[in-house]
């Protein structure tokens, strides 16, 4: 076998259809474009704003600029507050699969965030995703601890 003497196999390459070139060719006269009309005019097609009364496609896409916009990638979290953690004993370390458990997240796959809304007055190990500033501060102040997890 030799490069040269490759070829495809039976019906794998189809020659292209030559239109306009004679009526006894099958796709002479009009070439396939019908008689009258926008696409019986060369050049006609390809304009994206120009849909015969749709809306055009550009304003049919999401619309991913100003205020409006959610950027798809976002990360959402599960929102904890102080207030929340009040009700377990001293000394419980505070983790997700805990908090699943007690049925305080309302989506479990999505990370933590432990806010300041609140008091606490028990010392408590948390840990969580992402902690507040004010929450770090009013755990530790209360006695606890706290780890971010990664």
């Amino acid at each position: 076998m030799k490069l040269n003497a490759l070829v495809p196999n039976e019906g794998a390459k189809k020659s292209r259809k030559r239109v306009g070139r004679g009526i006894a060719a099958g796709q002479g006269k009009t070439a396939g474009r019908g008689m009258k009309g926008q696409g019986a005019r060369a050049g006609s097609g390809g304009n994206l704003y120009r849909q015969g009364g749709n809306l055009p496609f550009y304003r049919r896409l999401p619309f991913m600029r100003g205020e409006g916009f959610t950027p798809p990638n976002r990360i959402e979290y599960n929102e904890i507050n102080l207030t929340q953690l009040e009700r377990f004993k001293a000394g419980v370390e505070i983790t997700p699969e805990l908090l699943a458990k007690e049925k305080l997240l309302s989506k479990p796959k999505n990370p933590i965030a432990i806010l300041g809304n609140g008091e606490i007055s028990v010392a408590l190990k948390v840990r969580a995703h992402r902690v507040s500033k004010g929450a770090r501060a009013k755990i530790e102040a209360a006695g606890g601890s706290v780890e971010v997890i990664g």
